[in-house]
């Protein structure tokens, strides 16, 4: 089965941040179908999310205020890739907007999507160790409140009302299996 030939595309509205395009497909079967999605508006290379370990026990949450839901939430340090930053570069940047730390290891995870029917939205997800105390200026209209939380204990986070992100949650409970397989031979260089 291959993928559908794409005929038509319009964009249907735009912001300063996303566009809503509509797409005419014709599919392997000659099924016709208009799909709409949202894109985002060329602005960044990306999106990374950071499951930051100041030691092996513990990982580093960020509260902040979530416009789409219009609360304060409990999430990992996240952001997007600026044009000529690659996934590395982007992560540690913002780590030390966000968080105040530096890595000195970054290994990508994994790359999620959401709502992949309707976004074109994709994040990579990163785990960095070996952290260090420095800070860069980010954009965030006010300061971050960062929380040490324990990766084993990811249920009793779960029951809280104030962490409910869903790629947070996929992200830490890929990290605590790459963490878990690790226990098994551990390299001194993680740490």
């Amino acid at each position: 089965m291959g993928t559908p030939d794409i005929g038509q595309r319009r964009c249907l509205a735009k912001s300063r941040l996303f566009a809503i395009e509509s797409l005419e497909l014709t599919f392997s079967n000659g099924a016709e179908r208009t799909f709409e999605r949202v894109t985002s508006n060329g602005q960044g290379a990306g999106a990374v999310m950071m499951v930051a370990m100041p030691d092996p026990d513990h990982v580093l949450l960020i509260r902040e205020y979530a416009a789409g839901i219009e609360e304060y939430t409990l999430t990992l340090p996240k952001g997007v890739v600026d044009p000529g930053e690659d996934i590395i570069t982007a992560a540690n940047r913002e780590l030390r907007e966000e968080c105040g730390y530096g890595a000195h290891v970054i290994e990508p995870l994994m790359e999620l999507t959401l709502a992949p029917n309707y976004m074109t939205h994709r994040i990579q997800v990163l785990m960095a160790t070996r952290l260090y105390e420095e800070s860069l200026p980010g954009d965030e209209p006010e300061p971050l409140q960062v929380e040490r939380y324990p990766i084993e204990d990811i249920g009793a986070l779960l029951a809280r009302g104030d962490f409910h992100e869903g790629r947070a949650i996929a992200a830490l409970f890929i990290a605590r299996e790459r963490l878990r397989e690790r226990q098994e031979s551990p390299d001194p260089m993680f740490w």
